[in-house]
Protein backbone atom coordinates (compact mmCIF):
# COMPACT_ATOMS: atom_id res chain seq x y z
CA UNK A 1 0.00 0.00 0.00
CA UNK A 2 1.08 3.58 -0.56
CA UNK A 3 0.09 6.86 0.91
CA UNK A 4 -2.28 8.91 -1.14
CA UNK A 5 -0.83 11.83 -3.03
CA UNK A 6 -2.81 14.35 -1.01
CA UNK A 7 -1.60 13.07 2.37
CA UNK A 8 0.36 15.93 3.92
CA UNK A 9 3.82 15.07 5.25
CA UNK A 10 3.98 15.00 9.03
CA UNK A 11 6.41 16.80 11.31
CA UNK A 12 8.21 14.34 13.57
CA UNK A 13 7.78 16.46 16.70
CA UNK A 14 8.80 13.70 19.18
CA UNK A 15 12.22 13.36 17.58
CA UNK A 16 12.53 17.11 17.07
CA UNK A 17 11.84 17.51 20.80
CA UNK A 18 14.60 14.98 21.56
CA UNK A 19 16.97 16.89 19.29
CA UNK A 20 16.18 20.20 20.98
CA UNK A 21 16.43 18.74 24.49
CA UNK A 22 19.72 17.00 23.74
CA UNK A 23 21.22 20.09 22.18
CA UNK A 24 20.05 22.22 25.10
CA UNK A 25 21.92 19.89 27.45
CA UNK A 26 25.14 19.57 25.46
CA UNK A 27 25.33 23.24 24.49
CA UNK A 28 24.76 24.38 28.08
CA UNK A 29 27.43 21.96 29.31
CA UNK A 30 29.85 23.13 26.61
CA UNK A 31 29.49 26.78 27.62
CA UNK A 32 29.97 25.88 31.27
CA UNK A 33 33.13 23.95 30.37
CA UNK A 34 34.40 26.82 28.21
CA UNK A 35 34.19 29.27 31.11
CA UNK A 36 35.77 26.81 33.53
CA UNK A 37 38.66 25.94 31.21
CA UNK A 38 39.34 29.60 30.40
CA UNK A 39 39.40 30.55 34.08
CA UNK A 40 41.63 27.61 34.97
CA UNK A 41 44.00 28.42 32.10
CA UNK A 42 44.31 32.00 33.33
CA UNK A 43 45.28 30.75 36.78
CA UNK A 44 47.82 28.30 35.37
CA UNK A 45 49.52 30.48 32.78
CA UNK A 46 47.84 33.82 32.20
CA UNK A 47 46.66 35.09 28.83
CA UNK A 48 49.18 32.96 26.93
CA UNK A 49 47.66 29.81 28.39
CA UNK A 50 44.15 30.90 27.42
CA UNK A 51 45.31 31.56 23.87
CA UNK A 52 46.95 28.12 23.69
CA UNK A 53 43.81 26.33 24.92
CA UNK A 54 41.60 28.34 22.56
CA UNK A 55 43.78 27.53 19.55
CA UNK A 56 43.89 23.87 20.57
CA UNK A 57 40.08 23.79 20.50
CA UNK A 58 39.56 25.91 17.39
CA UNK A 59 42.17 24.80 14.86
CA UNK A 60 41.33 21.05 14.86
CA UNK A 61 37.65 21.92 14.59
CA UNK A 62 38.24 24.07 11.52
CA UNK A 63 40.50 21.47 9.91
CA UNK A 64 38.08 18.56 10.43
CA UNK A 65 34.84 20.43 9.72
CA UNK A 66 34.88 20.02 5.94
CA UNK A 67 35.97 16.39 6.22
CA UNK A 68 33.14 15.79 8.69
CA UNK A 69 30.62 17.16 6.21
CA UNK A 70 31.81 14.73 3.53
CA UNK A 71 31.67 11.85 6.04
CA UNK A 72 28.10 12.80 6.94
CA UNK A 73 26.99 12.54 3.31
CA UNK A 74 28.77 9.19 2.88
CA UNK A 75 28.00 7.47 6.21
CA UNK A 76 24.85 9.25 7.36
CA UNK A 77 24.46 11.25 10.58
CA UNK A 78 23.86 8.28 12.89
CA UNK A 79 27.08 6.45 12.00
CA UNK A 80 29.07 9.60 12.74
CA UNK A 81 27.19 11.18 15.65
CA UNK A 82 26.92 8.23 18.02
CA UNK A 83 30.56 7.05 18.06
CA UNK A 84 31.96 10.59 18.13
CA UNK A 85 29.60 11.72 20.89
CA UNK A 86 30.37 8.58 22.88
CA UNK A 87 34.06 9.40 22.52
CA UNK A 88 33.41 12.92 23.82
CA UNK A 89 31.73 11.50 26.94
CA UNK A 90 34.76 9.25 27.56
CA UNK A 91 37.25 12.08 26.99
CA UNK A 92 35.46 14.42 29.39
CA UNK A 93 35.08 11.71 32.04
CA UNK A 94 38.79 10.85 31.85
CA UNK A 95 39.61 14.57 31.82
CA UNK A 96 37.68 15.07 35.05
CA UNK A 97 39.73 12.33 36.72
CA UNK A 98 43.04 13.64 35.38
CA UNK A 99 42.40 17.25 36.40
CA UNK A 100 41.64 16.07 39.95
CA UNK A 101 45.22 14.84 40.28
CA UNK A 102 47.27 17.50 38.47
CA UNK A 103 47.42 21.27 38.30
CA UNK A 104 49.25 21.55 34.99
CA UNK A 105 48.15 22.99 31.66
CA UNK A 106 48.76 19.96 29.45
CA UNK A 107 45.47 18.14 30.28
CA UNK A 108 43.49 21.22 29.21
CA UNK A 109 45.37 21.43 25.92
CA UNK A 110 44.94 17.71 25.24
CA UNK A 111 41.22 17.78 26.05
CA UNK A 112 40.73 20.87 23.89
CA UNK A 113 42.50 19.19 20.95
CA UNK A 114 40.36 16.04 21.10
CA UNK A 115 37.15 17.97 21.76
CA UNK A 116 37.79 20.31 18.85
CA UNK A 117 38.46 17.38 16.50
CA UNK A 118 35.29 15.55 17.53
CA UNK A 119 33.16 18.70 17.30
CA UNK A 120 34.49 19.34 13.80
CA UNK A 121 33.60 15.81 12.70
CA UNK A 122 30.05 15.98 14.11
CA UNK A 123 29.15 19.62 13.40
CA UNK A 124 27.63 18.88 10.00
CA UNK A 125 25.97 15.66 11.18
CA UNK A 126 24.02 17.66 13.78
CA UNK A 127 23.14 20.28 11.17
CA UNK A 128 21.49 17.85 8.75
CA UNK A 129 19.01 16.38 11.25
CA UNK A 130 16.21 18.94 11.19
CA UNK A 131 15.71 18.79 7.40
CA UNK A 132 15.22 15.03 7.83
CA UNK A 133 12.57 15.42 10.51
CA UNK A 134 10.37 18.21 9.15
CA UNK A 135 8.87 18.75 5.70
CA UNK A 136 9.97 21.84 3.87
CA UNK A 137 6.92 23.91 4.74
CA UNK A 138 7.39 23.21 8.48
CA UNK A 139 11.18 23.48 8.62
CA UNK A 140 11.01 27.14 9.62
CA UNK A 141 9.09 26.35 12.79
CA UNK A 142 11.48 23.56 13.75
CA UNK A 143 14.50 25.78 13.16
CA UNK A 144 12.99 28.63 15.19
CA UNK A 145 12.58 26.26 18.11
CA UNK A 146 16.17 25.10 17.69
CA UNK A 147 17.46 28.66 17.55
CA UNK A 148 15.91 29.35 20.95
CA UNK A 149 18.11 26.61 22.40
CA UNK A 150 21.21 28.11 20.80
CA UNK A 151 20.39 31.50 22.34
CA UNK A 152 19.55 30.14 25.77
CA UNK A 153 22.63 27.90 26.06
CA UNK A 154 25.19 30.67 26.75
CA UNK A 155 22.74 32.46 29.06
CA UNK A 156 22.39 29.34 31.22
CA UNK A 157 25.79 27.72 30.66
CA UNK A 158 28.06 30.68 31.36
CA UNK A 159 26.94 31.36 34.95
CA UNK A 160 26.79 27.60 35.56
CA UNK A 161 30.44 27.30 34.58
CA UNK A 162 31.42 30.21 36.83
CA UNK A 163 29.55 28.62 39.76
CA UNK A 164 31.10 25.20 39.16
CA UNK A 165 34.60 26.72 39.22
CA UNK A 166 33.92 28.22 42.65
CA UNK A 167 32.36 25.02 44.02
CA UNK A 168 34.44 22.18 42.55
CA UNK A 169 36.93 23.80 40.18
CA UNK A 170 37.57 22.35 36.71
CA UNK A 171 36.85 18.65 37.52
CA UNK A 172 33.29 19.55 38.54
CA UNK A 173 32.68 21.47 35.32
CA UNK A 174 34.14 18.61 33.28
CA UNK A 175 31.91 16.09 35.05
CA UNK A 176 28.82 18.18 34.36
CA UNK A 177 29.86 18.56 30.70
CA UNK A 178 30.30 14.78 30.43
CA UNK A 179 26.81 14.19 31.87
CA UNK A 180 25.29 16.74 29.49
CA UNK A 181 27.10 15.09 26.58
CA UNK A 182 25.76 11.69 27.67
CA UNK A 183 22.23 13.14 27.62
CA UNK A 184 22.84 14.33 24.05
CA UNK A 185 24.13 10.84 23.15
CA UNK A 186 20.86 9.26 24.33
CA UNK A 187 18.80 11.87 22.51
CA UNK A 188 20.88 11.48 19.34
CA UNK A 189 20.31 7.72 19.42
CA UNK A 190 16.55 8.36 19.49
CA UNK A 191 16.65 11.11 16.88
CA UNK A 192 18.70 9.12 14.37
CA UNK A 193 16.97 5.77 14.91
CA UNK A 194 16.00 4.36 11.53
CA UNK A 195 18.06 6.83 9.53
CA UNK A 196 19.66 4.55 6.97
CA UNK A 197 23.18 4.89 5.64
CA UNK A 198 23.19 6.57 2.22
CA UNK A 199 23.59 4.28 -0.76
CA UNK A 200 27.23 4.13 -1.89
CA UNK A 201 27.99 5.61 -5.30
CA UNK A 202 30.25 3.27 -7.31
CA UNK A 203 33.29 5.09 -8.60
CA UNK A 204 32.37 8.23 -6.70
CA UNK A 205 34.90 10.87 -5.64
CA UNK A 206 37.21 10.29 -2.71
CA UNK A 207 36.43 11.70 0.73
CA UNK A 208 39.27 14.17 0.36
CA UNK A 209 37.79 15.53 -2.86
CA UNK A 210 34.29 15.56 -1.39
CA UNK A 211 35.57 17.71 1.46
CA UNK A 212 35.72 20.62 -0.98
CA UNK A 213 32.22 20.06 -2.36
CA UNK A 214 30.76 22.77 -0.14
CA UNK A 215 32.82 25.44 -1.90
CA UNK A 216 32.02 23.94 -5.31
CA UNK A 217 28.33 24.10 -4.44
CA UNK A 218 28.60 27.80 -3.73
CA UNK A 219 30.40 28.36 -7.02
CA UNK A 220 27.83 26.48 -9.11
CA UNK A 221 24.46 27.16 -7.41
CA UNK A 222 23.37 30.84 -7.52
CA UNK A 223 20.52 30.48 -5.00
CA UNK A 224 22.71 28.72 -2.47
CA UNK A 225 25.51 31.22 -3.02
CA UNK A 226 23.33 34.29 -2.45
CA UNK A 227 21.77 32.80 0.70
CA UNK A 228 25.29 32.11 1.98
CA UNK A 229 26.27 35.72 1.26
CA UNK A 230 23.17 36.99 3.09
CA UNK A 231 24.06 34.99 6.21
CA UNK A 232 27.74 35.88 6.09
CA UNK A 233 27.07 39.62 5.82
CA UNK A 234 25.06 39.60 9.04
CA UNK A 235 27.51 37.39 10.94
CA UNK A 236 30.48 39.58 10.02
CA UNK A 237 28.68 42.89 10.59
CA UNK A 238 27.18 42.07 13.99
CA UNK A 239 30.21 40.83 15.89
CA UNK A 240 32.34 43.99 16.07
CA UNK A 241 29.52 46.25 17.38
CA UNK A 242 28.62 43.70 20.07
CA UNK A 243 32.14 42.74 21.14
CA UNK A 244 34.03 46.02 20.65
CA UNK A 245 31.79 48.91 19.61
CA UNK A 246 29.31 48.61 22.47
CA UNK A 247 31.93 48.51 25.28
CA UNK A 248 33.81 51.39 23.64
CA UNK A 249 30.68 53.52 23.45
CA UNK A 250 29.66 52.73 27.02
CA UNK A 251 33.12 53.68 28.24
CA UNK A 252 33.34 56.91 26.23
CA UNK A 253 29.85 58.01 27.33
CA UNK A 254 30.51 57.14 30.97
CA UNK A 255 27.61 54.68 31.11
CA UNK A 256 29.59 51.91 32.83
CA UNK A 257 29.73 48.17 32.23
CA UNK A 258 26.13 47.79 33.44
CA UNK A 259 24.94 49.46 30.25
CA UNK A 260 26.68 46.80 28.18
CA UNK A 261 24.93 44.03 30.12
CA UNK A 262 21.59 45.84 29.83
CA UNK A 263 21.85 46.24 26.06
CA UNK A 264 22.94 42.64 25.43
CA UNK A 265 20.20 41.33 27.71
CA UNK A 266 17.59 43.43 25.90
CA UNK A 267 18.78 42.09 22.55
CA UNK A 268 18.62 38.49 23.81
CA UNK A 269 15.14 39.00 25.24
CA UNK A 270 13.87 40.37 21.92
CA UNK A 271 15.51 37.55 19.96
CA UNK A 272 14.07 34.87 22.23
CA UNK A 273 10.58 36.36 22.02
CA UNK A 274 10.55 36.50 18.24
CA UNK A 275 12.12 33.03 17.94
CA UNK A 276 9.22 31.73 20.03
CA UNK A 277 6.81 33.46 17.66
CA UNK A 278 8.65 31.90 14.75
CA UNK A 279 8.33 28.44 16.27
CA UNK A 280 4.57 28.88 16.24
CA UNK A 281 3.98 30.96 13.13
CA UNK A 282 7.06 30.82 10.86
CA UNK A 283 5.24 28.63 8.32
CA UNK A 284 2.48 31.27 7.95
CA UNK A 285 4.81 34.17 7.07
CA UNK A 286 5.97 34.38 3.43
CA UNK A 287 9.68 33.67 3.36
CA UNK A 288 10.80 36.47 1.08
CA UNK A 289 8.75 39.11 2.89
CA UNK A 290 9.98 37.92 6.28
CA UNK A 291 13.62 37.95 5.26
CA UNK A 292 13.54 41.29 3.46
CA UNK A 293 11.53 43.14 6.12
CA UNK A 294 13.55 41.82 9.05
CA UNK A 295 16.81 42.28 7.13
CA UNK A 296 16.21 45.97 6.57
CA UNK A 297 14.89 46.18 10.14
CA UNK A 298 18.21 44.83 11.40
CA UNK A 299 20.14 47.36 9.34
CA UNK A 300 17.99 50.29 10.45
CA UNK A 301 18.07 49.20 14.07
CA UNK A 302 21.84 48.84 14.05
CA UNK A 303 22.24 52.31 12.58
CA UNK A 304 19.93 53.72 15.26
CA UNK A 305 21.95 51.98 18.01
CA UNK A 306 25.02 53.91 16.90
CA UNK A 307 23.23 57.25 17.32
CA UNK A 308 20.78 57.01 20.24
CA UNK A 309 21.59 59.31 23.19
CA UNK A 310 21.10 57.18 26.32
CA UNK A 311 21.59 53.61 27.54
CA UNK A 312 17.84 53.18 28.13
CA UNK A 313 17.01 54.13 24.54
CA UNK A 314 19.90 52.00 23.33
CA UNK A 315 18.51 49.00 25.22
CA UNK A 316 15.05 49.55 23.73
CA UNK A 317 16.55 49.75 20.25
CA UNK A 318 18.58 46.62 20.90
CA UNK A 319 15.40 44.79 21.91
CA UNK A 320 13.80 45.81 18.59
CA UNK A 321 16.90 44.58 16.73
CA UNK A 322 16.63 41.32 18.67
CA UNK A 323 13.00 40.95 17.59
CA UNK A 324 14.10 41.17 13.95
CA UNK A 325 17.04 38.86 14.56
CA UNK A 326 14.96 36.12 16.16
CA UNK A 327 12.98 35.77 12.94
CA UNK A 328 15.73 36.58 10.46
CA UNK A 329 18.55 34.34 11.71
CA UNK A 330 16.68 31.02 11.68
CA UNK A 331 14.92 31.99 8.44
CA UNK A 332 18.22 32.56 6.68
CA UNK A 333 19.56 29.18 7.74
CA UNK A 334 16.37 27.45 6.65
CA UNK A 335 16.44 29.08 3.25
CA UNK A 336 20.06 28.00 2.91
CA UNK A 337 19.15 24.41 3.82
CA UNK A 338 16.27 24.41 1.38
CA UNK A 339 18.59 25.41 -1.47
CA UNK A 340 20.97 22.47 -0.92
CA UNK A 341 20.82 19.77 -3.64
CA UNK A 342 19.98 16.17 -2.79
CA UNK A 343 22.65 14.24 -0.93
CA UNK A 344 24.88 17.28 -0.33
CA UNK A 345 23.53 18.60 2.98
CA UNK A 346 26.58 17.49 4.96
CA UNK A 347 29.18 19.34 2.89
CA UNK A 348 26.87 22.35 2.50
CA UNK A 349 26.38 22.68 6.27
CA UNK A 350 30.09 22.19 6.93
CA UNK A 351 30.88 25.18 4.70
CA UNK A 352 28.13 27.20 6.36
CA UNK A 353 29.46 26.38 9.84
CA UNK A 354 32.99 27.21 8.77
CA UNK A 355 31.84 30.64 7.61
CA UNK A 356 30.32 31.29 11.02
CA UNK A 357 33.56 30.34 12.78
CA UNK A 358 35.56 32.50 10.40
CA UNK A 359 33.26 35.51 10.72
CA UNK A 360 34.44 36.29 14.26
CA UNK A 361 38.16 36.90 13.64
CA UNK A 362 37.42 38.57 10.30
CA UNK A 363 34.95 41.00 11.85
CA UNK A 364 37.24 41.90 14.75
CA UNK A 365 40.30 42.35 12.54
CA UNK A 366 38.54 44.26 9.75
CA UNK A 367 36.37 46.66 11.72
CA UNK A 368 38.92 47.26 14.46
CA UNK A 369 41.24 48.54 11.73
CA UNK A 370 38.45 50.61 10.18
CA UNK A 371 37.56 52.14 13.54
CA UNK A 372 41.07 53.58 13.93
CA UNK A 373 40.37 55.69 10.83
CA UNK A 374 36.62 56.39 11.09
CA UNK A 375 35.97 56.17 14.82
CA UNK A 376 33.50 53.87 16.59
CA UNK A 377 30.26 55.59 15.51
CA UNK A 378 31.02 55.68 11.80
CA UNK A 379 32.38 52.14 11.90
CA UNK A 380 29.14 51.03 13.54
CA UNK A 381 27.23 52.69 10.69
CA UNK A 382 29.43 50.89 8.15
CA UNK A 383 28.46 47.61 9.82
CA UNK A 384 24.78 48.59 9.54
CA UNK A 385 25.31 49.26 5.84
CA UNK A 386 26.79 45.79 5.38
CA UNK A 387 23.75 44.27 7.10
CA UNK A 388 21.53 46.11 4.60
CA UNK A 389 23.16 44.08 1.83
CA UNK A 390 21.72 40.88 3.35
CA UNK A 391 18.08 41.42 2.25
CA UNK A 392 19.34 42.48 -1.17
CA UNK A 393 21.24 39.19 -1.43
CA UNK A 394 18.11 37.34 -0.29
CA UNK A 395 16.09 38.96 -3.07
CA UNK A 396 18.76 37.92 -5.57
CA UNK A 397 18.65 34.36 -4.19
CA UNK A 398 14.90 34.05 -4.63
CA UNK A 399 15.19 35.37 -8.18
CA UNK A 400 17.81 32.74 -9.03
CA UNK A 401 16.23 29.76 -10.82
CA UNK A 402 16.49 26.26 -9.41
CA UNK A 403 17.38 24.00 -12.32
CA UNK A 404 16.58 20.25 -12.19
CA UNK A 405 20.24 19.51 -11.44
CA UNK A 406 20.16 21.94 -8.56
CA UNK A 407 16.73 21.08 -7.19
CA UNK A 408 16.88 20.63 -3.44
CA UNK A 409 15.53 17.47 -1.91
CA UNK A 410 12.44 17.71 0.21
CA UNK A 411 12.94 16.75 3.82
CA UNK A 412 12.53 13.02 4.35
CA UNK A 413 10.01 12.50 7.13
CA UNK A 414 9.33 9.28 8.98
CA UNK A 415 5.72 8.34 8.45
CA UNK A 416 3.44 7.82 11.47
CA UNK A 417 2.80 4.23 12.45
CA UNK A 418 -0.87 4.48 11.54
CA UNK A 419 -0.13 5.34 7.92
CA UNK A 420 1.16 2.39 5.86
CA UNK A 421 3.81 3.34 3.39
CA UNK A 422 5.55 1.50 0.61
CA UNK A 423 9.03 2.98 1.12
CA UNK A 424 11.12 3.01 4.32
CA UNK A 425 10.74 5.93 6.65
CA UNK A 426 13.90 7.56 5.36
CA UNK A 427 12.83 7.59 1.73
CA UNK A 428 12.73 11.18 0.49
CA UNK A 429 9.40 12.72 -0.31
CA UNK A 430 9.98 14.75 -3.43
CA UNK A 431 7.96 17.90 -3.56
CA UNK A 432 6.93 19.73 -6.70
CA UNK A 433 9.65 22.33 -7.24
CA UNK A 434 7.52 24.85 -9.02
CA UNK A 435 4.26 25.39 -7.20
CA UNK A 436 5.30 25.04 -3.56
CA UNK A 437 5.72 28.22 -1.55
CA UNK A 438 9.23 28.25 -0.11
CA UNK A 439 9.27 29.16 3.54
CA UNK A 440 12.43 30.66 4.92
CA UNK A 441 13.41 28.23 7.65
CA UNK A 442 15.24 28.78 10.83
CA UNK A 443 18.00 26.23 11.21
CA UNK A 444 21.14 26.08 13.20
CA UNK A 445 20.90 29.78 13.46
CA UNK A 446 23.51 32.30 12.68
CA UNK A 447 25.23 34.00 15.54
CA UNK A 448 22.83 36.90 15.20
Amino acid sequence: MTTTSDTPPRVDWPRISSLVAGQAAVQGGSYALLIAMSWTAVQLGGSGAVTLVTLAATLPRVLTLLFGGALTDVLGPRALLLPATGARVAVLAVGALVTMTTDTLWPLVAIALVEGTLLGLTGSASGVLLPRLAPEEQLGRANSLFSMVLRLAPIAGTPLGAWLVTVGELPAAMTVAAVCCAIWLLCAAHVTHGMAKPEPVPGGPSLLRRSGDGFRLLASHPRLRWMFVACFCIDVAFLWPAEVGLPMRAHSEGWGVGAVALVLSAFSAGALASAAVGAALAHRIPALAKLVVTGFGLAGGMAAMALVPSPAVLAGTACAVGLCSGLNGPALVTAYQQAVPRGRMGVAMSTFTLSGIGAAPLSLALFSSVSTQLGPTRTWLVCAGLVAFSPIAVARAFRSPVTPAEAPAAAPVEAPAAVPVEAPAEAPLTAPPSDRTRTAPEPTATSV
